[in-house]
Parts: structure tokens; C-alpha cells; sequence
């Protein structure tokens, strides 16, 4: 507004808050303006004083000011509150003689007269200035702290205040307060705990009495169980006993004074019928009470009128009573009969049944004592405490039991007869109506007699106030009993005695009938939530309590409430906004409607109608929309909508006198003394007051502020919100009088058809979201014309998503409706409703032409809200040009009317294509329009004048190609076939000189040529069909021209072939499958994964149902060509699962396959090559079930050629195999060294000539035949050797190895699969830049597909394929630095398996596990295992010098002067690239730090720290086998030698007692200096950290570090002897190796053996003759030496 108010030119002062103040209603009364400094924000009047709040919060008193201590009796002018300075007021109220202030904070301020404790103070009976009062809560925590306020409300003796919790508190003197005290006053604000746990939106104060606005409870909040006990007294709230034939049930119960119901039972009850019965907002809830009011005159002598008028009245409440209307009330009955608190629910229903049974063949239902009157005794069963569900539902059942009677009987009577049936007598009076069923006892009916009944049942009453008044044209509609008897009272009577026996037969067919027409008019789902932050509820509801002595708390009596009670009568009314006067209350409903109640002396309420005692609308001129209210003493003014605009004031209530005295007297009198209106009027001076934007009435004066309409623009806020309560007025109507009744006509669904009929309902429930959203909005509009009067807080600006998608939706679903003639075949049921008079519906669909026919005019009706998108950008642009361009408020007001103006033309032009599409479809021949009928399809083009034909067809033939947005639909004759757009690609055909306009359209399965009749069409079709496959692939529109030729899209196959009935779901190309997508079959065949040009290619997961096993195939991994090729894993249904590479389809290359379970029949696996689906090539089978594993060649699935065979008993076999037998020559070993070398014939069978060795050396030669162990037979000759022949002795050891595999030719296919990697066709034949880029792009893909699942992926491996993607300088001279570069990057790619290098190490460490471990384990295999390390490092060996062709061959030299060292330009890798390395980088700084003139390159010393740590536990278990004997001998003299103390052991070795130490530290020593002398029992002490370093030996894997701690070793007892001799000293070996002896026996290696033979045939042959080969020979020496020492 500040800008709004410089483009004005103006200062801007005055523009805001002009007040103007009058009395009464007259033609000579003028309001008076009142000019004050600032513009006014609010006022509030008491009865002779008033309290202004200006812009700045600051506070004006003015009127009759008796607290004051310096005040006359003469009206004081506005005068500055300067108690509130320094203090920002953000609201005031004004009690009858005082007045409080909020400030900003929430604190609160009163003063004025404090008699009754109204203002909140102690001991003080008047306040002469604003004091502040705290409100204290002490509940939450033991510490009291101040709550903050929202607004307050005063009374005449009582103030109330809402919290920012939105509780109510209140303090003052008398029942109004809602306070379970007797203490009065209350001078201490105290929550009213009746309210707390709910939402209050808004509290007034009468004079005695108060109100609430409440938000209504959600439905979450009530689904509790009913309570069957009071929550104060404790007692059960309801009884049933058995009496003789029936039941008496009875809820007589009620608290006393003080101790009325818990604030959970009025909860539960009050919001029963407003949740479960789904009814609209704008519609009364039938709820489940009835109620009592005080006797009433009856002042119409007409009987008919007056029958009349008591049917009506009387019908609203029987069925408030039955809670029959709706079927909330049925779903309500279902729930409750689970949680019902009686005990034996069972024998009411019987005894119902009963009852009706007993009652078929009456004619005249009877009420007779002890009948349904004993049954519910009271009438409080249905007014009682609590209407908890297994209430609602037993008198349902009542209603139900009694039905078929009733609706009998009353077919046969009329009216006039059932009248005088059960009311003899009386209606020809006219006098009073009683009924109880029985002959009246004495005083019965005195005066006496009906005051006490009433007060009981205010008492027991939770509110006896649920009379149904509605609108005239609702009376038509409304299921009425038969017209009884007159209000009040005896309404009472008669349902306590009788209660509803008197149905109407049509009531009877609308309970019977299942009435879906209700349904639709509930949102679908829940209601947007942004909507429900954003905008206000409608959902309220009104709470009175306090004095109700002329009928001001609406309960329909004329009794005090102690406790805050809803008013039930107004739920489900969407009242917005409360006002109390002195004696009489409104409300406000977002539909514009009053609801007045209470006091009428002076026609304060706005009509004239009785009693008053319940809310009734005021009588207004139709079209008159009121949207503000306020109340004085004996008067309401209304502020409304008129013709224009400018809204318009009307007047209701007294007349005054101009030198009326304002005093204390003349106000409480009741009696009228002027005049006063009959209904309210106009008055005439309100158009010369501006654009009021709110009133406000006290005592007798009434005030409105008004605006200036600077630049037009108060005058655009007022004609939006005007604009928004006039359309949510029509959408009501539209609701109530067309929507509903159609809905809820029996044969709809059968005259509209099942999709139409959805249709209907999902409209209906977009129309009634829609139209709760309009209510919203206007009661926000409105609120903010009362209020801020800023544009920036205007919801369509703030949040117009809500709004464009709601319209959106109805739009798109009214033209579904009209596609499917939906409102065509509405004629009927529209006609047989409304008959052939159309006037409501052309009223209400604003229709101005005559005679047009039913479908046009529900176009129309249903057209409007999309008219109202028009207005709406009308009316943001209107607001939008008070504002200067450049401003944020001018764009956003310009941005949003662009957003509502584009909608609008977008739901136009979906308005038309529908209608498009509906007219096609009345003129498309043929059954097909069944079948191709949509509702959300929509027709583009047709070539029904022959523009488009299909190439090469017959001349007789008929093609018709239908383009729907959806589809292309080519029909011919009386068949059809669709082609789904998201699948379908066009291309146009060149021109040749055939001059045929083509376009091709391309198809998953079908490619046709289509000719055009010409240039024009062709272009007209290919843009469309272009266009339309754009659209359906949802880019929007305009974007491109050309959809994409990529696309992601649904097909199934409909073809014969091997997709036949398959779905594919996925990324296509050009028609064909391509990229990531997932395809179906019908079998339950499924593949995900990648496809390429059609057909399954690159990685992805099969799955294929077996029946037979009733288990699934299961294959993931690569494919090629749709068949799987490449690496993958197959599950099969019979257990099976392979693991290796495929290709064509078939199991080839190097793969596993594991059959079995340890647990099944014949488990086993097999690890080696297989051709073409068979085992052939080089493999190991491992038989679990015979524990035999076989390790050789195969052919065709059988061992074929030479191979080994060890068993789980220690035998070995090694020699040749014929068709899976041992035939041929071979050696067969025993655990205890027993030999076999002959033929064989069989497994394990010796067959012909052969030599037999036994353990001692003696042997067998000659001509063998039988099954081993099982004594065969031995023809030849028995030979023992002279034990000094040891010649014939080494001639008789037998030689392993020469019949089995030779290393070189083992794992051939997992080294050919690593070349076939990196592009090689053979070892070595290829190009080095085409491997490291097949290298590049393995890691890449191989990272994408793990980037899928990142759990898989660890940080450190992330950083190693980073690192990896970069290909390294591999050309060039090696250097030191590029050596050990190199070394670093072949640690990195073998530690991951995306690399081919890494995939090649763990294919070789899985197969050496698979062969050496288990049964494996071999003594026998040992030489096997090494010479079968040495090959893997010769063949990586020989990739890596492929990749590194620079690199030197095995043994070469690098040399390279120390001085050059810093040079390292041309390295290809850095090592500060690669921080996870650390320690490796140290060791190479090391090294390089040293002086070497030339290093050797050999395969071990680069790879074997690479592979043999992954190999050592299978390699070091064979060699711990295979030296176990000497071993154990080496272990047991190392135990007993370490019985010695060290002195002792020292001189047992013959160390030279030079070298024994005479100290030695022990640790933990604090100092250096603390030693302790070795002595003669000292053990385990000397050269104790040489021993320690020797014990590492066995921490570590390779050679070349075992041979590093050997020297270390060394290192440790030199440094030892030197501080010994304290000299430098150089070792001669007959010193050395008496010292090293003790340190190996002190280090108690175990497995001593084992460690150096593994060095010995693992070692760098380049080392053996240096230092290192020196001392591992002095370690080997004391192994043997240590043997040798048992014997000496």
C-alpha cells in the first residue's frame, strides 16, 4: 500500500480507518465523524464509552468515563491512554464499563469498573487506568508462566481471554464465566476447562452471557470408545434391566451442579453428528438429539397452516432423533454395534424382533403402557448425556423394529385421520397438544409439574437444543413425519411416550434404500493439505453457556449453563464469525447467512418469528450477502453486499431519539420505547460513508470505518471478496438444489451406466472441493478487507497452486463426464426430477436463451467455475494497476492474473476438444465405439474424406486412421487395432517422382507407409501426430517440434514369436527396446536390465519359472545379442548354481558350478573351463560325497588325459584318465608312503605290470590286478635292498609331477578371459593404447552399475577407481621412480575387481583356494602349489610388461645414478597421488634415499607382495603338512632346551662368555640407567629384543619381508654385543652362529620348517648370494642344527 499510496500523490493521511459513528435508523439520522491523528484499526463500545485503537497501538477512550477520578458526568471527547505508552495494543474490547487491551506480546491490560471482578484485579472496585493482568498456567510444570494472548471479550460482569494455545480464560463474577468454582468473584484469570483440548477460533461476550467459535474436532479425534461411566461422578451414565417381556434402558443419570459432564464426553457427543455423518457443510446435521424447549403460543387460528407448521418443525426433529437422513447415520450404527457397552446386546435385538413380529397383521399401531414407551422410558434416551454410539444404535434398531407397522398403517390413513387417531379432540380447538400415552395423572401438567420436568432435563441435557430450522425451499425436500403437534414441550411428551412410531412411508423408502448419492458429495480423499494450512476452516462450531433467561445461549430454552455447550442446531452451518449483544447473540456462516437468537423486545434479531430461543436466519432481501456483524444492547447492524461494490449497512433493532439520555435506566428497560424495525433496513446514509470495511455497535451506538478508494484500489479489494461470496453462494446453490437430489435419485446408476455414474461421483466430489475451496477463500478475502487490507496476503498470490489445480482437476473430469455423454444421458434423470420446467436450472447456469435443451444448459451449469477463472484474472489485473510497474506487487499481481488467464484458455480449449470428441462419437458407425471409447481420450484428426490411405492396399478395402491423443487407431470394417503414440514414430517419405505424399510410421511390430491426398495433409498429419506423441509423452507443449527419438514408454506384444504377450517397460529406440527397461511375460518370465536394438544386451537379471521344482531360474549377468555372453551367475530351480562366462547362451570359458548342499544327496563342485556347455579344458572337481577332488583335464563332462586324485584318507593318485576312469600308466600314493607305479584299468583299480614300493624300501615288481585295499593279486618278484645300497635306493624314489598338469598349462582360461579384457584375441597379440582404453571404460561402466547400490561402494574403493580411471604413462624409459609408480598401480588395480588385472587375481586366488584347500590339502601336492605360483607371476608378469612395454624383462636392470633421482618429469604416476599408500610411499623414499646404481626387475619382487598375502593360508598349510615329521622333531628339543636358564643355555650352545650379557634392562624400565644383573636363574632375558624381532617371522607372507626381519634380527644382537663390548665389532660366523642358535631356540617358532622352505623356493633369485642369502643360510642352519642336537 505504500507504494499504491505515492502513486496517489497524497501523503496518504486520512486514507485509512475513517470513523463515523451514529444511533439508530432514521431518515434524519447523519453519522458524525470522528477525526483523530492516526487512521482507527478497531473500536469497541461498552454501554456509554467507547475505545479506539489507532495505527501505532495507540489507545483512545472516549463516552462516559465514571472511573476516572478527574470525570464529570459529561461525554468526554477521544482522550490518549497514556497508562499504554510505550506499549504496542494490537486489540481491544470493551465490556458494558470497562475495557482491556492486548499488546503485541500477549500481555493484557484492563480498567474500568472492577464491582464484579471484571477486570482481574483484587480489592479494587474500580480501575481509572489500564493495569496489566496475568494470565498464570501452572499446569505444564510446577513453575507458573505467563500466557500469551490473541484477543479478548467483555461482558457486563465478565472478561474472556484467547490464548495463543487457542484456550479460553476467563475471570469476573457469575455463570457466565464457564468456571467450575464456587468462589466468586474470580479476580484470577482461570482456563475454562469445558473448552480445553479444542481449537477456539473466536469468543464474545454478552451481557451474562459468552460465546465461542470452535473448529470442529477431526475425525482421528473422536474414534474413541464410547464412555459408559460419568468422567466426574463416576457413576454408569446408562442401565438396562430385564423386566418380564422387554428391556428397560435408562440414562437417567446426571451430575450435579458443578460436576456437569467431562470435557472428553461433550467432546464426543458434540462432534458425532458432525463427523460421522457425512453431510454438506451448507446442510444441517441430523444429529441424534431432540429438543425441549419452553411452551410457545399458538397465534394461527388456521388448523391446516398450523398442521402445517408443526410438521415441519416436528419432522426436523424426529429425524435429528432417528438419525435416519444420511448414511453416515447407518455406517455410525455398523461401528458402534463392535464397541457396545451393554452386556447383552443380543436380547434387545431379540426382543425387537419379537415386537415387530407380534405386530404384522395390526392395522393401528397402539401405544399402550409397559410398550416402546417402558422400552426407552425417557425421553432423555435421546436427548441424554452422552451420544455415544451404542446409543445411536439401539434406537436405531427401535426405529427399525417399528417401521413396517408404521409405513402399513399410514398408506391407509390420511393426515386428518391420523391426527384425530392419536390426538382426539384437540386440533379442532386449537388449543394446547399433550400426548403421553396414558390417561394424564393428576398435576401432570401443571405449571409446576413441567418447570421441574424441564429443568431435569436441562440438567441431564447436553443440549436440548437440536431444533432443525431451514430455508423455505428446503421444506419440499425435507423427509417429514406427519404433521404432530406445536414445539416446545409437548413435542417432548410426545417422543418420550410414543417416540418416532409416526414415519412416513417415504422416510421408510429412504432409510430402506442404499443411498449412494451421498457419497460423491464428501472430497475424495482428504482435502488438500496445503489448502487446510493456508485458509480458514469451515468446519466450526458455536458454544454458549451463562444466562440464558431470554433464550441468548440457543439450546431452545430459557435455562443457565454452568458449562460451555454447543449449540447443535448451528453445526455444519459454516459459521464464520460471533457477535453477542446484550441479551441476544448471531452468527455469521460463510454463505452470508444470520443466524440470530436470544432476546427480540426491540427486533434486534432480524425477524420476528417464535421462539427465539433457537438460531433462525434474519429475513433479508434475496441476493443480500451479509459479511460482517456486531451487536449493541437492543440493536445488530449488518454490513452487506448490495448491487454495486460499495458494500451497504442494514439496521436492526430500536428506534432512538436524538436527545436520547445515555444512562444506566433507559438501557435495561426491555420495553420497547421508540420504535423499532420488523426486519432489518437499509440505511440510507450508508452509501455516503465510502467502502466500510467493518462495524461495530455498544449500548446504542453503532460505528463503521471506512477506506478511501485510493487509485481504485480499496474498490478492487472489495469487488474480489464481493466477487468470491457471491460465486461460493452459487456453487450452494448448485449443490444443494441440483447436485444433491440428482445424486439421490434410486435408478441414476442404471440410467447412466457404471463409468458414467463414477464419473458422476468423482465429479461431484470435485465440485464440492472446489466449492469448499471458494468458501475459504472468500472468508479470507473478507477477513483481510476487516483487517490488513494487503495484498500481499491474498491466498491466490500466496499459494495459487491450490487454486489452479483444483480447477484443473473438476475441468479435466467434467470433460471425461461430457466424452462419455455423461450430460446427455442426464436428460432423463434431470426431467423425471425437475419436470419440464427448466427455470431453476437456467437460473442457477445463468443461461439468457430460450428453448435450449438440457444437455446445453448443464454444459452451462457445469461451465461456471471455469468462467470464474476469467474473473479472476480480471480482477488481480484491475489490482494489479494500482500499482506502479517496477513494483514486487505490480509483477506478482501480473504473474498470478497471467497464471489464472492461461488456465483459463487451457480449460477452454479442454472444454472444446471434448466437445469435439463427444460429437464424433454420436456420428462414429459401428460397434467399436464401445471398446475405443475412453473417458480420457480425446480425438485430433480423422481421415474419414479419404486424406490418408494405406500404401498397397486393395481397392475394395476401407482404412480409417483415427488419431486420439492417446492412440492411432486404424479401423477397417468391423475391426480395429490401436497404436499406442508412446510407441509409435512417424517419418516422412521424399518425394519422388511418383509424386506420393508418405509418411512412414514406425511400430514396436508393425512398419506401414501411409499416403496423404497432398502436400498439405501429409504436414497437417506428420505435425499432429508429432504434436499428440509429445503431448502423451508428457514434454508439454510447444517444445519441440519432432518428439524425441529416445523415449522411455509401455508396450505389450501382441505377435507370434518369442515376445509374444510380453510387456516391456523401458527406454525405446526408433521402435525397439534400447537402454534400461524390464520385460514380462505372461509365464512369469522376466528380464531387467539393458537392452540394444530389440534385444537384451549388456548387464541384467533373468528370471524363469520351473514347474517342475516349483522354483525359479535365475541368471544375472551379461548378455549379448539377447542371449547371455560375458560374465554372470546362474541360479537353476534344481539347486545348481554356475558362476562364470557365458556365451551364445551356453556355459564357456572359465567358470564354477556348485551342485548341491552339504546336506543333499551328491553335493560337489567344479571350478575350471568349460566348451559349449560341457566341462573340457583344465578343472578341479571336488566329489564332498566321496571326498575325493580331482585336478586335471576334462573333455565332454569326463576326466580325459592326465590328473590328480586325492581322497579325505591320504591317498594319491597322479596319472592318466580314459572316459572318466584311471586308465593308463600312474603312481598311487598311501598316507604311510606306500607306492604304486603301474597300469590301471579303473578307479582305484591295478591292472597289468607295475612296482610296488613299501615305507621301508622293499618293493614289488610284476604284473598287478584287483581294486586297491581290496587285496590284489601280484604276480612277480619281492626285492630287499642292502641298507648300505643306497644307489638301488634312489633309484627306487619315485618322482611326482611328471604325469599330472604342468603349471603352465593350468587356469589357461581365466588368463585368456583377462586378454580377451583388455582386446587381445591371444597372449601378447593386440595394442597397448586399445587395452588401457578397454581398461578406462571397464571402471566406468563397472562404477555406474555399483553407483546404483552405493552401500556396495566404500569410500576408500571410490577413491581407488578414481584414481584408476586416469591411465598412467605407460611409454617411455623406466625409471626408479616409474618402477615403483608402477608398483603402486598395480597394488590399487588388484585390489579392486573392476579392473581386469584385480578380477584376474581373485578368479586365481578363488581357484588355488578351490584346489588346495579341503581335501586338497595334500602333502603330496606341495611341489604343485609352488611351481603353480611361480606360473601365475610369470604370466601377470607378462600382461604387465604388455601394458608397460618399457618395463624390463624378468632379471633385467634398471640403472640409474643416485644424482638423477630428482628428475622424474616423464613418471606416470605421482606418488603424493595416492594418500592411502602411505606407508609404501615411505618405504620407496627409503629406497630411493639410498645409493643404487641398479636395481633388478624380476616378476616376484613386483608381484608376489601383490598376490602371495591372498595365497598364503592354503600355501603355508601344505608346507606345515609336508615338514610335519621334522617338524615335531625341531619343536620337542626346542621345548626341552628352553627348560635351561639362559646362562646355562648360553654355555650349552658354546657362546663365547664374552658375548653373554651381564645386564639387561627390564621393562618397563623407568631410566636407562636401572638395570638388573643377569644371573644364574635369570630366564628369557637375554638378547630379548632380537628374539621378539626373530617371532615377526611368522606375521609376515612374502620372502623378501621374512628375509627383512631375519636381518633385523641380526641388527638386534650386534646392537646388543656392541653395548656389551662398547666397541665396534665385526661378527666371524663360529661367533654369530652360537648367539643366533639361542635366539631361534628362545623364539620358539613352531612351524620353523615351514617358514624357511617357503623362503627357500619363494625367494628372488637375485638375493641368494647376497647379504640376505647369507643369513637366511644361518637361520636354515640352526634348524637343522636344532634337530641334530636331541641325538648329541
Amino acid at each position: 500500500m505504500e507504494t499504491q499510496r505515492r502513486c496517489s500523490g497524497d501523503d496518504g493521511e486520512g486514507e485509512r480507518g475513517l470513523l463515523h459513528t451514529w444511533k439508530g435508523y432514521s431518515y434524519s439520522v447523519a453519522p458524525e465523524r470522528l477525526l483523530l491523528p492516526q487512521s482507527v484499526l478497531q473500536v469497541a463500545l461498552g454501554r456509554n464509552h467507547g475505545v479506539l485503537l489507532v495505527e501505532g497501538g495507540q489507545v483512545f477512550t472516549f463516552g462516559h468515563l465514571p472511573w476516572k477520578q478527574s470525570q464529570t458526568a459529561e461525554f468526554t471527547a477521544p482522550t490518549l491512554e497514556s497508562a499504554l505508552s510505550g506499549q504496542r495494543v494490537v486489540a481491544l474490547a470493551a465490556g458494558s464499563f470497562h475495557s482491556g487491551a492486548v499488546t503485541e506480546d500477549g500481555g493484557v491490560h484492563m480498567w474500568g469498573d472492577n464491582s464484579a471482578g471484571q477486570c482481574g484485579l483484587l480489592g479494587l472496585s474500580s480501575v481509572p487506568n489500564p493495569t496489566p493482568v496475568a494470565l498464570l498456567d501452572s499446569d505444564c510444570s510446577p513453575l507458573q508462566h505467563t500466557v500469551p494472548v490473541l484477543e479478548l471479550a467483555c461482558g457486563e460482569q465478565h472478561t474472556l481471554a484467547l490464548s495463543v494455545q487457542r484456550e479460553v480464560w476467563a475471570w469476573g463474577s457469575g455463570c457466565q464465566l464457564g468456571l467450575n468454582t464456587t468462589v466468586v468473584p474470580v479476580c484470577k484469570p482461570q482456563k475454562v476447562e469445558q473448552l480445553a483440548g479444542r481449537f477456539v477460533l473466536q469468543v464474545s461476550c454478552g451481557a451474562l452471557h459468552s460465546l465461542a467459535l470452535v473448529r470442529c474436532l477431526t475425525p482421528q479425534d473422536v474414534k474413541r470408545p464410547p464412555a459408559d461411566k460419568c468422567g466426574q461422578c463416576k457413576q454408569l451414565l446408562y442401565t438396562m434391566t430385564d423386566k418380564e417381556d422387554h428391556v428397560i434402558i435408562s440414562d437417567s443419570h446426571y451430575c450435579p451442579p458443578g460436576l456437569q459432564q467431562p470435557e472428553d464426553v461433550g467432546r464426543l457427543e458434540v462432534s458425532l453428528s458432525t463427523t460421522l455423518l457425512k453431510t454438506s457443510p451448507s446442510e444441517p446435521t441430523l444429529s441424534s438429539q431432540t429438543p425441549a424447549s419452553p411452551p410457545a403460543p399458538v397465534n394461527n387460528n388456521d388448523p391446516s397452516q398450523n398442521l402445517d407448521k408443526q410438521e415441519s418443525c416436528l419432522a426436523e426433529e424426529g429425524l435429528a432423533t432417528l438419525n435416519f437422513d444420511l448414511p453416515g447415520a447407518q455406517c455410525s450404527q455398523a461401528a458402534s454395534a463392535k464397541c457396545s457397552p451393554y452386556p447383552d446386546e443380543q436380547a434387545v435385538k431379540d426382543y425387537l424382533q419379537k415386537l415387530l413380529d407380534n405386530t404384522q397383521g395390526e392395522k393401528t399401531p397402539k401405544v399402550t403402557k409397559g410398550g416402546l414407551h417402558n422400552l426407552l422410558p425417557s425421553a432423555s434416551g435421546l436427548i441424554g448425556t452422552s451420544s455415544t454410539n451404542a446409543l445411536n444404535n439401539l434406537v436405531a434398531s427401535c426405529a427399525s423394529a417399528v417401521g413396517e407397522r408404521v409405513a402399513s398403517t399410514y398408506e391407509a390413513l390420511s393426515l386428518k385421520k391420523m391426527m384425530s387417531l392419536y390426538l382426539p379432540g384437540t386440533l379442532r380447538s386449537g388449543g394446547p397438544v399433550s400426548f403421553t400415552g396414558d390417561v394424564p395423572r393428576a398435576g401432570e401438567n401443571t405449571p409446576e409439574h413441567v418447570h421441574q420436568e424441564d429443568s431435569m432435563q436441562a440438567k441431564k441435557s447436553s443440549s436440548t437444543g437440536d431444533i432443525r430450522e431451514e430455508d423455505a425451499e428446503h421444506m419440499q425436500r425435507r423427509l417429514s413425519l406427519p404433521g404432530l403437534l406445536s414445539q416446545g414441550r409437548y413435542a417432548v411428551h410426545l417422543l418420550s411416550s410414543s417416540y418416532a412410531l409416526l414415519l412416513s412411508p417415504r422416510l421408510l423408502r429412504k432409510v430402506g434404500r442404499s443411498k449412494t448419492g451421498a457419497v460423491p458429495l464428501t472430497p475424495l480423499g482428504v482435502s488438500d493439505p496445503e489448502a487446510q494450512e493456508v485458509l480458514p476452516t469451515l468446519q466450526t462450531e458455536v458454544w454458549s453457556w451463562g444466562h440464558g433467561g431470554q433464550g441468548q445461549l440457543g439450546h431452545g430454552d430459557n435455562l443457565d449453563r454452568l458449562q460451555p455447550l454447543c449449540i447443535k442446531s448451528l453445526n455444519n452451518k459454516e459459521v464464520v464469525r460471533v457477535a453477542a449483544g446484550a441479551h441476544h447473540s448471531l452468527a455469521l456462516t460463510a454463505q452470508s447467512q444470520l443466524f440470530s437468537w436470544g432476546s427480540n423486545s426491540h427486533g434486534q434479531l432480524g425477524h420476528m418469528e417464535s421462539p427465539s430461543t433457537i438460531p433462525r436466519l434474519a429475513k433479508l432481501s434475496e441476493g443480500i450477502r451479509v459479511w460482517d456483524v456486531s451487536a449493541g444492547v437492543r440493536h445488530s447492524l449488518m454490513l452487506a453486499d448490495g448491487d454495486c461494490i460499495q458494500p451497504i449497512i442494514y439496521y436492526s433493532g430500536e428506534q432512538v431519539k436524538e436527545d436520547t439520555v445515555e444512562c444506566g435506566t433507559q438501557e435495561d428497560r426491555e420495553e420497547p420505547s421508540e420504535g423499532y424495525t420488523q426486519q432489518p433496513v437499509l440505511l440510507p446514509f450508508c452509501m455516503n460513508l465510502g467502502f466500510v470495511s467493518t462495524v461495530f455497535s455498544g449500548g446504542r451506538r453503532c460505528v463503521a470505518l471506512s477506506d478511501k478508494n485510493v487509485m481504485g484500489f480499496i474498490a478492487s479489494l472489495h469487488e474480489l471478496a464481493s466477487a468470491e461470496r457471491r460465486f461460493y453462494c452459487k456453487l450452494c446453490n448448485i449443490k444443494t438444489q441440483i447436485l444433491r437430489p440428482l445424486l439421490e435419485l434410486e435408478l441414476l446408476s442404471a440410467t447412466l451406466g457404471t463409468v458414467n455414474f463414477g464419473l458422476l461421483q468423482t465429479l461431484a466430489s470435485r465440485f464440492w472441493h472446489l466449492c469448499h475451496l471458494t468458501g475459504q477463500h472468500a472468508v479470507r478475502v473478507t477477513a483481510g478487507l476487516r483487517h490488513s487490507r494487503n495484498v500481499k496476503n491474498l491466498p491466490i498470490l500466496e499459494h495459487p497452486s491450490i487454486f489452479l489445480d483444483s480447477y484443473n482437476e473438476y475441468c479435466s473430469t467434467l470433460a471425461d463426464f461430457h466424452v462419455m455423454g455423461g450430460l446427455l444421458a442426464m436428460t432423463k434423470p434431470v426431467l423425471d426430477f425437475f419436470g419440464k420446467s427448466h427455470e431453476l436450472l437456467q437460473r442457477l447456469a445463468e443461461c439468457t436463451e430460450e428453448n435450449l435443451a438440457i444437455p446445453d444448459i448443464l454444459v452451462a451449469l457445469f461451465s461456471l467455475p471455469m468462467n470464474h477463472l476469467q474473473e479472476y484474472g480480471r480482477l488481480l489485473l484491475k489490482l494489479a494497476t494500482c500499482f506502479e510497474v517496477c513494483s514486487d506487487d505490480y509483477q506478482r499481481l501480473q504473474d498470478s492474473c497471467s497464471k489464472f488467464e492461461a488456465l483459463a484458455l487451457l480449460l477452454k480449449k479442454k472444454l472444446k476438444e471434448a466437445e469435439f470428441t463427444f460429437l464424433f462419437w454420436k456420428s462414429f458407425p459401428g460397434k467399436m465405439t464401445d471398446s475405443l471409447r475412453k473417458p480420457h481420450r480425446r480425438l485430433i484428426c480423422e481421415s474419414s474424406n479419404k486424406a490418408l490411405t494405406l500404401q498397397n492396399s486393395g481397392r475394395f478395402s476401407v482404412n480409417w486412421f483415427i488419431l486420439f491423443n492417446d492412440a492411432l487407431v486404424h479401423a477397417q470394417f468391423s475391426t480395429h487395432h490401436v497404436f499406442s503414440l508412446a510407441t509409435l514414430w512417424v517419418e516422412p517419405i521424399s518425394e519422388d517422382n511418383a509424386g506420393l505424399y508418405g509418411l512412414k510410421v514406425i511400430t514396436p511390430e508393425e512398419m506401414f507407409t501411409l499416403l496423404a491426398s497432398s502436400p498439405m495433409e501429409k504436414a497437417k498429419w506428420i505435425r499432429c501426430i508429432n504434436q499428440a506423441v509429445d503431448q502423451a509423452l508428457n514434454f508439454g507443449e510447444g517444445q519441440k517440434f519432432e518428439p524425441p527419438i529416445s523415449r522411455s514408454a509401455t508396450y505389450t506384444f501382441y505377435k507370434d514369436g518369442r515376445l509374444k504377450d510380453a510387456t516391456y517397460e523401458g527406454r525405446w529406440l526408433a521402435g525397439k527396446p534400447h537402454g534400461r527397461g524390464v520385460l514380462k511375460w505372461p509365464d512369469g518370465r522376466s528380464y531387467t536390465g539393458s537392452f540394444k536394438n530389440g534385444l537384451e544386451d549388456g548387464f541384467g537379471e533373468f528370471v524363469a519359472p520351473n514347474k517342475t521344482v516349483n522354483k525359479n531360474d535365475h541368471y544375472q549377468g551379461h548378455w549379448k545379442d539377447g542371449k547371455m555372453h560375458g560374465v554372470g551367475t546362474h541360479r537353476y530351480a534344481n539347486g545348481e548354481i554356475y558362476d562364470g562366462s557365458f556365451q551364445d547362451g551356453l556355459r564357456h570359458g572359465h567358470g564354477m558350478l556348485r551342485s548341491g548342499k552339504l546336506n543333499t544327496s551328491s553335493p560337489s563342485v567344479f571350478i575350471g573351463q568349460w566348451v559349449h556347455d560341457k566341462k573340457t579344458g583344465y578343472g578341479v572337481f571336488d566329489n564332498i560325497t566321496k571326498g575325493e577332488k580331482y585336478i586335471g583335464m576334462w573333455q565332454d563332462n569326463q576326466r580325459q588325459g592326465t590328473g590328480i586324485v586325492v581322497t579325505q584318507f591320504g591317498l594319491y593318485y597322479e596319472g592318466s584318465f580314459k572316459d572318466n576312469k584311471m586308465m593308463g600308466t600312474g603312481i598311487l600314493l598311501s598316507e604311510d608312503d606306500t607306492t604304486y607305479e603301474g597300469d590301471f584299468s579303473d578307479d582305484w583299480t591295478l591292472n597289468g605290470k607295475g612296482v610296488l614300493s613299501m615305507p621301508n624300501g622293499d618293493y614289488l615288481e610284476g604284473s598287478f590286478n584287483g581294486e586297491w585295499g581290496l587285496g590284489p593279486k601280484v604276480i612277480g618278484s619281492y626285492f630287499k635292498p642292502h641298507l648300505t645300497d643306497n644307489e638301488k635306493e634312489k633309484t627306487r624314489s619315485v618322482k611326482l609331477g611328471r604325469l599330472c598338469v604342468c603349471a603352465e598349462e593350468k587356469w589357461q582360461a581365466v588368463f585368456d578371459e583377462c586378454w580377451i579384457q583388455l582386446g587381445c584375441e591371444a597372449a601378447g597379440q593386440g595394442e597397448n593404447w586399445k587395452a588401457w582404453e578397454n581398461i578406462a571404460v571397464a571402471l566406468t561402466t563397472s562404477r555406474r552399475h555399483i553407483q546404483d547400490s552405493p552401500e556396495r561402494l566404500s569410500l576408500s574403493h571410490s577413491r581407488t577407481l578414481e584414481s584408476l580411471e586416469v591411465i598412467p604413462q605407460h611409454e617411455g624409459p623406466i625409471t626408479m621412480e616409474r618402477y615403483h609408480a608402477i608398483r603402486l598401480y598395480l597394488v590399487k588395480a588388484c585390489d579392486t575387481s573392476l579392473h581386469p588385472l584385480g578380477r584376474l587375481v581373485e578368479a586365481l586366488v578363488a581357484v588355488y583356494r578351490m584346489t588346495y584347500v579341503g581335501v586338497g590339502a595334500n602333502r603330496r601336492l606341495l611341489p604343485q602349489a609352488v611351481s603353480e605360483i611361480k606360473s601365475y607371476l610369470n604370466r601377470i608378469f607378462q600382461i604387465v610388461r604388455f601394458l608397460f612395454p618399457d618395463l624390463p624383462e624378468e632379471g633385467g636392470v634398471i640403472k640409474e645414478p643416485t644424482t638423477d633421482f630428482q628428475g622424474g618429469k616423464d613418471s606416470g604416476l605421482k606418488l603424493e597421488s595416492l594418500p592411502e599408500h602411505e606407508d609404501l610411499k615411505q618405504n620407496i623414499i627409503t629406497e630411493q634415499s639410498s645409493f643404487l646404481l641398479s636395481h633388478m626387475v624380476s616378476s616376484s619382487a613386483l608381484l608376489l607382495p601383490v598376490l602371495l598375502p591372498r595365497l598364503y593360508p592354503p600355501l603355508f598349510t601344505l608346507y606345515a603338512l609336508d615338514k610335519e615329521r621334522e617338524d615335531d622333531v625341531y619343536w620337542e628339543c626346542v621345548l626341552r632346551l628352553n627348560k635351561q636358564t639362559d646362562l646355562a643355555l648360553l654355555a650349552f650352545l658354546g657362546v663365547q662368555q664374552k658375548f653373554w650379557p651381564v645386564s639387561i634392562y627390564i621393562p618397563p624400565a623407568p631410566a636407562p640407567e636401572k638395570r638388573q644383573e643377569v644371573l644364574s636363574s635369570t630366564k628369557d632375558a637375554c638378547f630379548a629384543s632380537a628374539v621378539e624381532t626373530l617371532q615377526q617371522i611368522s606375521t609376515t607372507f612374502t620372502p623378501s619381508d621374512k628375509l627383512q626381519v631375519i636381518q633385523q634380527t641380526f641388527e638386534e644382537i650386534t646392537k646388543e654385543v656392541q653395548s656389551l663390548l662398547k666397541q665396534d665389532f665385526l661378527w666371524s660366523m663360529d661367533d654369530l652362529f652360537p648367539v643366533f642358535l639361542y635366539v631361534v631356540l628362545r623364539a620358539r617358532i613352531r612351524n620353523l620348517g615351514s617358514e624357511v622352505n617357503l623362503i627357500e623356493d619363494l625367494m628372488d633369485p637375485c638375493v641368494q648370494n647376497g647379504e640376505h642369502g647369507i643369513m637366511f643360510t644361518t637361520l636354515k642352519a640352526c634348524y637343522y642344527q636344532i634337530q641334530r642336537e636331541k641325538i648329541t
